[in-house]
């Protein structure tokens, strides 16, 4: 498998959101259109969506891309509440799972500190600002 890249649904602050991870991660956008570079007499696009997200990209890496967009109001809102799911990060180190694990849980809630796990590894778990569950691990015994 190449990369395995998740895609977050937001409620209008898409670009927000991104711009708060691009100043944790670095690098640059690869991709940012907006549903009204899509808009035609096929696909109308309502003035209250025109300037949202359709797609947004960070990559992450050398093989991951963070990707985005915000759901149009039409399909209703997504719940920021939910907790199905978490996005898994891997560090190379201690220092870069606690400046992830700082920057990332800023504003947000956190659920369990970073710090020597029972399982052997060196992780953290949090909801950031936006609602979006992370865990932020270093395992000094895994070799890819």
């Amino acid at each position: 498998m190449k990369a395995i890249n998740p895609w977050i649904n937001f409620n209008g602050n898409a670009e927000e959101a991104f711009t708060f991870y691009k100043s944790v991660f670095g690098g640059e956008f690869t991709k940012m259109i907006r549903f009204k570079d899509l808009a035609t007499t096929e696909f109308p696009v309502a003035d209250n969506d025109a300037d949202k997200l359709m797609h947004i990209a960070l990559p992450i890496g050398p093989n991951n891309v963070l990707i985005a967009n915000d759901v149009p109001e039409f399909m209703g809102r997504v719940s920021e509440n939910e907790n199905r799911s978490k996005i898994t990060l891997s560090a190379e180190s201690k220092e870069e799972a606690d400046n992830i694990f700082n920057g990332l849980s800023a504003g947000g809630d956190i659920e369990g500190q970073i710090g020597d796990s029972p399982w052997g590894t060196y992780a953290g778990m949090f909801r950031d600002k936006y609602g979006i569950e992370w865990i932020v691990e270093f395992d000094p015994d895994y070799n890819a």
